[in-house]
This record gives C-alpha cells, structure tokens and sequence, in this order.
C-alpha cells in the first residue's frame, strides 16, 4: 500500500481496494478506482457477482453487464458463511486502503464484520457504504434499486412528456452516482488520513445522492412552493434551451440563451421577422409567450434534417447537439478520438468494448486496460502476494471451501 506510482500505472497506483460489491453502484465505483490506478481486490462469493448472469449479452460465461463495469480488477472467491472464509477478509482488509461495501444495512454486522472491529486492527482503514436509504432513518432497512430511488427523489417526477407519465433517465442515475459520490468520499477520508493517520466510515444513500443532484429545482421549489411538472426535452427557465424535431424523424437540441444567440437563431431558421415580434424581444418575454414560440420555431426546423441545421447552428456561434442513438454517438469520432470506446481483450481472445474512462490526465494517466477477471481468477495469487500465503496454506484454504479457484463452466457440469 502507498508505494510511490510507477509511470502508467495511474495515479492512485499503491493504494489497495478491497471490493465488496456487486450489481452496479459499488463496482461503478470500484471500477473507478481502477481506472485510477488503485489495485482493486474483487471478493465474490462462490456464486459470483449477480450481475455476471444478467441477460441477454454475453461474452464467453460473463454478461455485457458486470463486463462494463469490472475492468481493471482482480477476483478471489470466498466463502463469508466459513469461518476461515471471514477470517480472510479479515486479514485482506488488514492490508487494505479502503473497503466498498454495498450490502444492505446489518448484514455484514451479522456476519460479525464490522468497520469498529476491521479498523481496531488496522486504524487506517477507509469503509465506504452504499445503500438505499443509508445507515440511518425510518427507512435504512428497506431494499432500493436504482429506479426505485429515482422515483422516491422527485427527479422522476420531472422527467417524461407534460400530462404524460413519469419515465425515468435512460442511464442509471441513482446508481452511478451513489459510486460517484462513494468515490469522492471515500479519497477525501484518504487525503484526511495523510494528516489524522486514522480511517473512517463514510455512509452513501442513493437517496441522498439523488436528492444532492436536485440541485437548482430542489431550491426552486423550496422558496416558491411551487412543484415543477415534466420536463419533457425543454428547461423550466430557458425558453429556446430544448429539443426540436426535424425533417424524416431527425432532433436536435439548441441553447440559444443570450440575446446574440436569439438573433443568429432567427436568421439561420430564416424568420428574422421574430426579432421585431414584440412577443418576443426579451428572453421574459420567449419565456411568457414560449407556447406561441414553439411551434413556430418547430415548423422552422422541419424543413430540413438535423444534420443540415447542425453546422449552420454552429458556424452562428449557437450550442447545438444532434439527438443519437447509441448506434451514431458511439461512432463519433470526438468520442472515438478521446478513447471513450475501449476495447478489452481477454487471455482466450475475448473482445469487450465498453464506455471509457471520462478522466484525462496529463502526467499519471493509466496506459493499459485489463479485462475483467473471471470468478476467482486471481483467488490464489492475492493469497499468496497480499497474505503472504504459501502453496500450503493456500491449498488448506481451499480444501476447507473458504476460498475457491476459478473453474471453467463446462469442468463444474454447468
């Protein structure tokens, strides 16, 4: 732990993570640090993270889904039920950085693992938790997922068509970033270390992460009391920042949100008569009669397609953005071109391509990408190198059923 980074190695190259975590918030987070540098220590159960059997794609026995965010890490399987099984996450947390849990609150107390036991034998520890509700409140035992939270939040209720139902975001929000936030949390305790030179418990709530990511609507109702509906594909203050359809199907959005913008606006779409149009002058005054603008602006842009609009919107100096499909954003070439498609290949010739790393760093940036590790990989060599275990020990260890090795599907009859 802590040893100066190597160059490529990521600049949190030193620092150990002991991974308890499964489905999306804490490996996102894990993954994180990963991305980062840090030696990430994957502890599974002998059935695996869940997320490995999540239809419908897969490569080779592992689904797309724990593919995406599990690069860079390494898995030692070990049984929490055997006693020699929690004795080595013991002595794996002993050696240690920080430890990411997301079990639901009480479970690892159960099973008599404990931040107050794990940092009497190692001050240092950092345990960062993530959990529905958190580790207090009336709630702190009920079970969340991703959407559920979105929903308790309110950021749902402000998302979808107005007069039409609720939808949640097309990414997990309520996931991500609880793994975000975990990460924030859990590096600030690490540079509060450097002078302390104690650990700490950090307790992440989705739900208060999605609460946090209210933001300005959160204060706006909070003053006025008055509840913001759906959004739709416009902004609650901003009459000409939102999306438009066009020609065969095509949409795009726009910002036009200074007086400049609002005039380029008008002579790239052709209806310079709008910029006398006193219903239209000021943005209060879009924004009181911006049911009258819309459509005309609507009927501007359905002359042509999106992609006839994009660049003469942004030779006049205006934020446009052409609506995607995965299909077309993952082909751009601005997203190609900064690595945000990253293909990972395995020992046996698997390819992955999977979201990149959105941190770009000059100096101590990481230079290569691991494939995600198979159930157990890596069981024996973290006993060996973090524990010190020899051929003995290790062997005893998995006689005992406390850790198991990785074994190929077809050898275990599946």
């Amino acid at each position: 732990m802590n040893d100066t980074p190597e160059a490529g190695s990521g600049p949190l190259s030193g620092l150990r993570i002991l991974d308890l975590t499964q489905f999306l918030a804490g490996p996102y987070a894990t993954m994180i640090f990963a991305d980062l540098g840090a030696e990430v220590i994957k502890l599974e159960a002998p059935v695996g993270d869940w997320s490995r059997v999540l239809p419908p794609n897969f490569v080779g026995e592992d689904s797309c889904y724990y593919l995406s965010i599990n690069r860079n890490k390494q898995s030692i399987v070990v049984d929490m039920k055997n006693d020699e099984g929690l004795e080595v996450v013991r002595r794996l947390a002993d050696e240690s950085d920080i430890l990411v849990e997301n079990f639901r609150p009480g479970v690892l107390n159960r099973l008599k693992l404990t931040y107050e036991g794990l940092s009497k034998r190692n001050p240092g520890l950092i345990w960062a938790s993530i959990s529905g509700f958190g580790q207090t409140g009336k709630d702190r035992d009920r079970p969340a997922y991703d959407m559920i939270v979105q929903a308790i939040s309110g950021g749902m209720g402000m998302t979808g068509e107005p007069g039409g139902s609720a939808v949640r975001s097309g990414i997990p929000l309520g996931d991500l970033s609880a793994g975000m936030y975990a990460v924030i949390g859990a590096l600030a305790a690490l540079e509060e270390r450097r002078s302390s030179g104690k650990g700490q418990y950090i307790d992440i709530s989705m739900l208060d992460c999605q609460v946090s990511m209210l933001c300005y609507q959160a204060a706006y109702y909070l003053h006025s009391g008055n509840n913001p509906g759906r959004q739709g594909w416009g902004h609650d203050s901003i009459p000409t920042y939102r999306g438009f359809n066009c020609a065969n199907g095509s949409s795009l959005v726009i910002t036009a949100n200074t007086e400049r913008m609002w005039q380029a606006l008008c002579d790239v779409l052709a209806i310079s008569e709008l910029k006398e149009d006193a219903r239209f002058t000021l943005n209060e005054d879009r924004y009181e009669n911006r049911h009258e603008l819309w459509p005309i602006l609507e009927g501007a842009f359905m002359i042509h397609e999106a992609d006839h609009w994009v660049p003469l919107l942004l030779d006049a100096g205006i934020p446009v953005g052409e609506i995607n499909n995965l299909e077309k954003s993952l082909a751009n070439p601005q997203i190609v071109e900064r690595d945000m498609v990253l293909p990972l290949v395995n020992e046996d010739g698997d390819v992955i391509r999977v979201a990149g790393n959105p941190i770009k760093m000059s100096r101590t940036a990481k230079k290569s990408h691991e494939y995600p590790p198979k159930l157990g990989a890596q069981t024996a060599e973290i006993l060996g190198h973090v524990l010190g275990a020899d051929a003995d020990e290790i062997s005893k260890l998995i006689d005992s059923g406390a850790v198991k090795e990785y074994a190929p599907k077809n050898a275990k009859g599946d």
